[in-house]
């Protein structure tokens, strides 16, 4: 064999090595990113929540309200200070609306329960014991508007659960002591009293509405009747006749229904009762 033949049967140099390492390479690369894509399909198939397989969410009832009542008491004294009693944030972040959608919607419940379990109080985070955090839990739920079901949250049903982006909650049956807001026509009542005539039917006000609400100036007018407990301290002689907004927390009782007056202000100089 000459020369050139052994010098060409031999191994590699110079520029035909260069081209075969780098072809090495590009080999290399191209199985390192298969393998990748491999795992990504994986943990998709295996790891990720699977709430997407099992298609139940927190809007299905997965907490009982017995257990969001609990949750609640504990939340006041635990949580409040930092996250506000309307879990609206303070010193800590929002746990509803769009803070709550933000951070917790499209995942498992599980991984809510963990980051509340794991983070929470601030101060001594982990130091509750898992079924008192399940038990806020299920009352942030509540108050992020999800229905309360039969059965009571558990660490064993945490998983599969889809989180959705918070609810508006319903607004609470008006009942005696609720807190409400009126219109109507002001006029005398017998024994140096005042009523509220021609009312309409009570609402609660908007959360942090200042009185009067403008949806309430525009209300019209109805059929009920209040008695305004402590109408002299307004000096509501000024008002007899006017259209009124009126404030305050209702008492109901067998035979007539009382206001006792939180704000009062005229919204027109005639009422225009039917």
């Amino acid at each position: 064999m000459g020369t050139d033949q052994a010098a060409a049967a031999g191994p590699l140099s110079g520029e035909p090595r260069r081209h075969e390492e780098n072809r090495r390479s590009r080999k290399r690369i191209l199985l390192y990113t298969k393998f990748f894509v491999f795992l990504v399909f994986l943990l998709r198939a295996f790891v990720f929540p699977r709430a997407q397989e099992s298609g139940k969410t927190v809007a299905d009832g997965v907490y009982t309200d017995a257990q969001a009542a609990r949750g609640a008491a504990v939340y006041d004294t635990a949580c409040a200070g930092c996250h506000r009693a309307d879990l609206g944030g303070g010193t800590g972040p929002a746990l509803r609306d769009q803070r709550f959608a933000r951070q917790f919607a499209g995942k498992d419940l599980r991984a809510f329960f963990t980051k509340i379990a794991t983070t929470m109080p601030r101060n001594a985070p982990a130091s509750l014991g898992d079924n008192v955090y399940l038990d806020i839990v299920a009352h942030l739920l509540k108050e992020n508007g999800f229905p309360a079901g039969s059965q009571e949250l558990t660490a064993d049903t945490l998983d599969g659960v889809g989180v959705l982006p918070g609810r508006s909650k319903p607004a609470p049956p008006i009942g005696g002591f609720s807190y409400v807001e009126v219109v109507g026509c002001l006029a005398p009542g017998p024994q140096h009293t005042w009523l509220l005539t021609h009312a309409s039917e009570p609402v609660v006000p908007a959360a942090g509405a200042p009185p009067p609400a403008s949806a309430a100036a525009a209300r019209p007018l109805g059929g009920a009747t209040f008695h305004l407990l402590d109408a002299m301290a307004y000096a509501p002689e000024a008002h007899a006749g006017h259209k009124m907004y009126v404030r305050g927390l209702l008492i109901k009782l067998p035979d007539e229904k009382r206001i006792a007056i939180s704000a009062f202000e005229m919204l027109a100089p005639q009422c225009g009762a039917p």
